[in-house]
């Protein structure tokens, strides 16, 4: 069921630590705080800090003092070492925050259920940042700076003749994920060879899904909706198998391949909306009795996990207008501009 008197969402976006406080502590259901760094593995960190510590100490939690871990429990390869182990985890607030609600678990006071408010943290050893947030943030910094010098003067760029070089106020960068995903009941399988027929005919691509799958799909869909995603689409892919009716009229032997996808974003927001839609996606197919996996290819011969990620730049004017830096003055003959093929060649040379 989804529930319209929860708060999904918290952004602390150019809020003072005292508005934080009050926005947060007006939410009863609200019991917990997780700091979420992302190690260089990709793995989130995750934890139960009473709201009321978190509250008190707050400044202390941005500032990275409040939360340390040892660097053994966390990718960091070559960082990190018995010696010189201690992580500081500092809060991000310049990202929204998602509270994450326990469905087995109800708060007497409220009656809504626990939440959990995920917070966004970079991992600091050393006096460095070492996290994949990190690596993501100064890189979306360097390269703004970089095409901000490479433009500045100039007079014409191949396939940007109409842009106004000397009004450019920042660079913008928007990111987009399709996510694909197996779902199977737990401790039943399928048989490779009838995965591998299906899927040379054809015939789940786009399907009508059934049962508990589409259940929890839609379910999803509307949960990312209240969350702010923005969800697009949600389908079946080209993998999977007709599943099966048990005696007691439910569909068993479930083994099928999804795909949802939502709204892009600024890129470094758009890389937690994609762990946390993960994290969301997993619970509720969990709730249905289902197993969800994002593995790259979690049966050899079959189809396996693929994820589009669309990146797009764009420079701000100074009086509010934004042009795309990869859209050509003419797009019928130019498939894009030079700074556009600029960045295929970038990624072609730097993809190893």
């Amino acid at each position: 069921m989804i529930r319209e008197d929860l708060t999904y969402v918290i952004d602390p976006r150019g809020k003072t630590a005292g508005e934080l406080a009050e926005m947060i502590g007006g939410c009863q259901e609200i019991k917990f705080v997780s700091l979420v760094g992302i190690d260089l593995a990709g793995n989130d960190t995750d934890e139960r800090i009473p709201v009321g510590l978190f509250l008190r100490d707050m400044e202390d939690f941005f500032s990275g003092r409040a939360v340390q871990t040892d660097g053994s429990s966390v990718v960091l390869t070559g960082i990190a070492t018995l010696n010189n182990a201690k992580v500081d985890m500092i809060a991000d607030r310049d990202v929204y925050w998602f509270v994450d609600y326990n469905a087995d678990l109800g708060d007497q006071a409220s009656g809504k259920p626990v939440g959990t408010l995920r917070v966004p943290a970079f991992l600091r050893h050393d006096g460095r940042r070492v996290d994949s947030r990190s690596i993501l943030k100064n890189s979306l910094d360097y390269v703004r700076q970089e095409i901000i010098a490479l433009l500045a003067g100039r007079s014409a760029v191949a396939g940007l003749a109409g842009l106004p070089f000397e009004e450019i106020a920042d660079i913008e960068f928007s990111v987009g994920t399709e996510l694909e995903f197996w779902v199977k009941t737990p401790a039943q399988t399928a048989n490779v060879e009838e995965l591998s027929a299906t899927q040379v005919i054809q015939e789940n691509y786009w399907q009508r899904t059934r049962g508990k799958v589409r259940t929890a799909l839609e379910h999803s869909l509307l949960l990312l909706e209240k969350y702010g995603l923005r969800p697009e689409m949600g389908h079946k892919e080209v993998g999977g198998v007709k599943a099966q009716i048990d005696s007691s009229g439910e569909l068993s032997h479930v083994l099928e391949q999804l795909e949802i996808d939502w709204r892009y974003a600024d890129a470094l927001q758009a890389a937690d909306n994609e762990l946390w839609a993960r994290s969301l996606i997993k619970e509720v197919f969990r709730s249905y009795g289902l197993e969800v996996t994002f593995k790259a290819k979690p049966i050899i011969g079959v189809a396996g996990n693929g994820e589009h990620t669309h990146v797009g730049l764009a420079a701000r004017l100074r009086d509010g207008r934004v042009v795309n830096l990869f859209s050509p003055d003419d797009p019928a003959g130019d498939f894009l501009s030079a700074v556009g093929y600029g960045a295929i060649m970038g990624l072609l040379k730097n993809y190893e």
